[in-house]
């Protein structure tokens, strides 16, 4: 498997490489169009200053002073077209064509920095080559020569180059160790972000990233930490809901099992079967409930939820709800007042049902003895959104109990919910959530409780 820190130095390297040859493919360019003229014009004045010398001052030994020029820094060849002589440093290539050298002879500058084949840069700048030289004519006591001479490229070379050479290679190599240990320190916590990654697929929650940095790695290592925190306390509530739900389960089932054995007695009386038979009807109906209710709660958790919505008489819904109840609270001796307007509302009719449901059982279970209801449903202009209170004169809740409320299997009164499954809020909350709503509930202990659900109208 290829690490990232190889890609890091194999990339760096081929950057790198091809940076230098982009370089040098520029600079050969340059060289060919810019350079190469100007060099061979350089190099032309440079020679008619020298045969310029010798025709004006005629120097003794011409011989002499053509090795002295050599010993300076410059190839030269000289000849009449039947001999010719070399001085300073030696050619590779000492080949030259006759023609060149009789259109010299004849008066003629020979271009051969400017006119050498267009190849790259070093066969071009560097070629050691009778061809790759400028010729000029010149005449030396009554005798017609031809001068041919280019710089010697070897003593061009001084220690300021050979400084400047060694300057760019420790330049190079230290970028490039420079490199490849920031690429380490770069790589270094992202293989802690791996590892920590490994032991999140294990289930330890708990583990941290240490990694203070303000980069974008720093702002990974964050959103790691707090994604972590997410999953620690997901792990806590789903731990805890299966702990709820395994509890809510196992207390009915081990009511039934009870009085089923207790029915296998020959000696009950028939009141006392049909107490046992009752007891076990109504667990039965709990666990029913229970099932129904966390069935819902999982469809609504599902984030691919979509409401089905419809036009419906909301009003007639509401009522419909209290005539369902009527009974239960006919036995609890409460008196219940509504004030419903007319109104026609787009939005999925069975799960807000379950809203109504949920809050009217409510407003029952936590009431007084001989308490009241009031249910109100009116359109706010205004903010062009239902509301929705249901108001009880029960038990109420303290402030404690009121931030739970919503919180699954949380009971605010235990002896008052035998029957209850503490999912009711919850699932009201979620609904109210999907239509696009929102929940408010204020409670005052031996006072009752309000709950106001606002619901936006689509236009």
């Amino acid at each position: 498997m290829k690490t990232l820190y190889s890609k890091f130095v194999v990339t760096t390297m081929l950057v790198m490489i091809g940076s230098l040859c982009m370089g040098f493919l520029v600079t050969n360019t340059y060289y060919h169009q810019v350079v190469k003229e100007k060099n061979d014009a350089k190099n032309v004045s440079i020679a008619q200053d020298i045969v310029h010398y010798i025709e004006t001052d005629e120097p003794e030994d011409l011989n002499s002073y053509l090795t002295t020029l050599g010993e300076i820094g410059y190839q030269i060849y000289v000849t009449t077209g039947e001999e010719g002589h070399f001085f300073g440093g030696p050619y590779r290539d000492k080949t030259l064509s006759t023609s060149v050298v009789e259109h010299v002879l004849n008066g003629e500058t020979y271009h051969g920095m400017r006119d050498f084949p267009k190849e790259t840069f070093v066969t071009g700048f560097f070629a050691n080559e009778l061809n790759n030289t400028i010729g000029v004519p010149f005449t030396y006591e009554s005798k017609s020569y031809a001068l041919f001479i280019r710089p010697d490229i070897r003593l061009l070379f001084s220690e300021v180059h050979t400084i400047l050479a060694g300057l760019m290679l420790v330049m190079t190599v230290l970028s490039l160790l420079a490199m490849l240990l920031f690429a380490k320190a770069l790589i270094r916590p992202i293989t802690k972000l791996t590892a920590a990654t490994q032991q999140l697929a294990h289930e330890k929650f708990d583990t941290v990233l240490d990694i203070d940095r303000a980069d974008e790695i720093g702002q990974l290592a964050s959103s790691f930490n707090r994604m972590t925190e997410r999953l620690q306390e997901n792990d806590r509530t789903r731990k805890e809901f299966i702990s709820n739900v395994s509890h809510d389960f196992q207390s009915p089932l081990l009511n039934i099992q009870g009085y089923v054995d207790l029915l296998k007695n020959p000696s009950l009386t028939e009141q006392e079967r049909q107490e046992y038979a009752a007891i076990i009807e109504l667990e039965t109906k709990r666990l029913s409930t229970l099932t129904k209710q966390l069935l819902l709660l999982t469809s609504l958790d599902q984030s691919t939820r979509i409401v089905k919505r419809e036009s419906y008489r909301l009003d007639e819904q509401l009522k419909e709800t209290v005539r369902k109840y009527r009974w239960q609270m006919e036995e609890s001796q409460l008196q219940i007042s509504y004030k419903l307007e007319q109104i026609i509302f787009d939005g999925d009719a069975g799960l807000l049902q379950n809203v109504w449901d949920n809050l009217l059982t409510n407003a029952i279970k936590y009431n007084v003895e001989g308490g009241q209801i009031h249910l109100h449903l009116h359109l706010q202009k205004r903010s062009a959104s239902l509301e929705i209170l249901v108001e009880d004169s029960g038990i109420g809740m303290t402030e404690d109990q009121l931030a739970k409320a919503y919180d699954r299997f949380y009971r605010a009164d235990a002896s008052r919910t035998k029957q209850g499954t503490g999912l009711g809020l919850a699932i009201v909350k979620q609904i109210v959530e999907l239509h696009g709503g929102t929940i408010q509930m204020q409670s005052t202990m031996h006072a009752g409780t309000k709950v106001y659900i606002h619901l936006p109208i689509l236009s």
